[in-house]
């Protein structure tokens, strides 16, 4: 039997582990940490479902560094060929999207989108003096600090404290076994989900009609699927943590799937069962989670923000084959999903924007891949985005390099400014600390 939605949760809290019959059962940390949440959330009421007709941001991410020059290329450099004998895309290969720049040939669901008016390619993002380490770099961008800078709390974290306050939990989901330091907060907010028909609290040994809310809480069996190559590795994203008022660290495990699943859980379960997709998607993790995205966007669930990884870039051997067969999923899965959002109704409120950590060195090593480099592009798709090339095309020119690397044009926070305030509708400096130059994204 399913548990009825709970009105407050003081009364989800006094009705398990704070005040049930196996409150014996729980070991004392996880006591001690219910006790803190109990204290501050008492007598909160759940919030109203609200703001489902909003705007909403997809997140994806590219683990490991996606190679921009491959990606977008800049077929007529004599320099990209020089560097790239080997693993460089063939000029009659190109999809070509400007008399310079053309699309890697596996990538003909990008293409179709940059011809319908959908997408637009920003090259040379960075940030000065970028970092090379694979979790160093994922972290500034989740953060959206300075490079010499470290910050625990995440840009999306920011904005949920700063413009989503009494919002539904479910206002930041991430479609993964954890949640992205990126949605790391002050107030607990946001939550991790892998499959909607497991997100449930489960009972501990009792038959279905004394199912009470008590999940379980971590199984050691499956830490070894958080680093599962679907979502992107032990790169994929670097965990964040939520701080409560009183300075207690706590578990996201406990305070997402302990307080906040329970109220959402059985709306998403729903959601996820009753609405249908409408567009034919590529096998695979990216697809699949980008299948359920649509799926909770067209039944109304009130988020801003969806967050989905998709692993695989690190390419320092072998790049042709491993890229390519990584780009042409993404490609495929993105154009499935705005196909399938155009079909429900629900593009028009819809931007997607694509990261990687970092780009790779402009030459090949002896492995026929790339190594860790600096600046890329971003991709960023939508029905109202001012579709085409923005930001200056990076120069390949040995002066022009800085350490083998392309020299950034577009600070990447930039374009989390733009997000924010010309999207999201929301002042930038609060969440990303001062004010970054915005660019015309929108048409």
């Amino acid at each position: 039997m399913t548990p009825p939605l709970l009105t407050t949760r003081r009364d989800f809290l006094r009705t398990t582990l704070l005040g049930g019959a196996l409150s014996w059962t729980v070991p004392s940390f996880v006591a001690q940490t219910f006790g803190a949440l109990h204290a501050q959330a008492d007598g909160a009421l759940t919030q109203v479902t609200t703001g489902k007709d909003g705007p909403i941001l997809v997140l994806i991410q590219l683990a490991g560094g996606n190679d921009g020059l491959n990606a977008v290329v800049p077929y007529t450099n004599d320099y990209y060929y020089k560097a790239r004998p080997t693993i460089g895309i063939p000029k009659d290969q190109v999809l070509t999207l400007s008399d310079t720049l053309g699309l890697n040939p596996s990538m003909t669901g990008f293409k179709s989108l940059f011809d319908a008016g959908h997408l637009s390619v920003v090259n040379g993002v960075g940030y000065p003096n970028p970092n090379r380490s694979h979790f160093r770099a994922t972290e500034i961008w989740q953060t959206a600090s300075d490079s010499e800078k470290y910050l625990t709390d995440g840009w999306l974290g920011r904005y949920f404290d700063n413009a989503c306050a009494g919002c539904d939990p479910t206002v930041g989901i991430n479609i993964g076994p954890r949640l992205p330091q990126a949605f790391s907060s002050h107030q607990p907010t946001g939550i991790s989900l892998e499959n909607p028909g497991s997100y449930r609290f489960m009972g501990a040994g009792l038959n279905d009609d004394e199912e009470i809310a008590y999940r379980s809480m971590y199984n050691a069996e499956n830490a070894s699927d958080i680093a599962s190559s679907e979502s992107g590795g032990s790169i994929s994203m670097v965990s964040g943590t939520t701080t409560l008022k009183n300075g207690q660290s706590t578990l996201d495990f406990l305070e997402r799937t302990s307080m906040d699943a329970q109220v959402s859980s059985d709306r998403i379960r729903a959601i996820a069962g009753k609405t249908k997709n409408n567009a034919t998607y590529p096998n695979g993790g990216l697809g699949n989670n980008l299948q359920l995205v649509a799926r909770l966007i067209a039944g109304g669930l009130p988020t801003r923000v969806f967050y989905v990884s998709q692993g695989g870039y690190d390419t320092h051997s072998n790049q042709r084959g491993g890229q390519d067969g990584r780009l042409k999923e993404l490609s495929d899965s993105v154009k499935a999903f705005t196909d399938d959002l155009i079909a429900m109704g629900e593009f028009d409120r819809v931007m997607i924007m694509t990261f990687s950590e970092f780009g790779r060195r402009v030459t090949e090593n002896g492995s026929r891949g790339t190594d860790h480099g600096a600046a890329a592009p971003m991709f960023l798709f939508g029905p109202k985005m001012k579709a085409g090339l923005l930001g200056a095309e990076p120069s390949l020119a040995p002066q022009d390099l800085t350490d083998g690397d392309i020299r950034y044009s577009t600070d990447f926070r930039s374009i989390y400014a733009s997000i924010l305030e010309n999207w999201l509708k929301t002042p930038s400096v609060p969440i990303l600390g001062r004010q970054f130059d915005t660019l015309p994204i929108l048409a």
